[in-house]
């Protein structure tokens, strides 16, 4: 979930269309509960970053590495699909495509995954059920808040009853169409959202 004020905005639109919400952050985030706990939810706001290790991007999954955890998940730490290089577990696409098998995820309708390289890790997701995945494409950054902001844009319009072709297209085109460099030499800005799967859902 996005952190702030925003997670609270995010919060208060998923309250207004009906739905419970639970607001997990930092270490409560493990690996248990991503294989016990993910499959349970029927919308889903995932914010992390992400880090390079051997050439391979890793999704933080936010649990502290401890010996503990990498004794008990010693198969995924072995074949690279977990990784404790960065004091904090990160995981690969691999990890989601062999823990959560075709229809696993398929009570997840939404998936709004905010952290860079998103496009990479969507496939695992749509493999594993879940209906439609919004996502972010190449490197983004989480300071400054614009990301998060976006996505509050886009709860905004679902709230109101828009699918998430709608939603995610008025989010991102005012950027793209009214917004004018200062320089002739630099571009225009597009907020690298975008989503795969069912265009046509709706949360209300």
């Amino acid at each position: 979930m996005p952190m702030g004020a925003d997670s609270t905005l995010d919060i208060n639109y998923l309250k207004s269309m009906g739905y419970n919400t639970t607001y997990v952050v930092d270490g409560s985030v493990t690996v248990g509960f991503l294989l016990h706990n993910l499959p349970n939810y029927s919308v889903v706001i995932w914010r992390t970053n992400t880090y390079i290790s051997q050439h391979t991007v890793y999704w933080y999954i936010g649990q502290p590495v401890s010996g503990e955890v990498e004794q008990e998940y010693a198969t995924d730490f072995s074949y690279g699909w977990l990784n404790a290089h960065a004091g904090v577990i990160g995981m690969t696409g691999d990890f989601i495509q062999n823990h959560f098998k075709a229809d696993a995820l398929k009570n997840i309708k939404l998936l709004i995954f905010v952290g860079s390289y998103g496009n990479s890790i969507v496939p695992s997701f749509l493999t594993a059920g879940v209906k439609t995945v919004i996502f972010c494409n190449g490197i983004i950054s989480l300071q400054g808040g614009l990301i998060d902001d976006l996505t509050v844009s886009i709860l905004d319009y679902m709230a109101r009853g828009e699918d998430v072709d709608a939603a995610v297209f008025n989010t991102v085109s005012p950027y793209a169409q009214y917004t004018q460099p200062q320089d002739p030499y630099d571009s225009t800005y597009a907020p690298p959202f975008w989503y795969n799967g069912d265009g046509s859902l709706v949360l209300v």
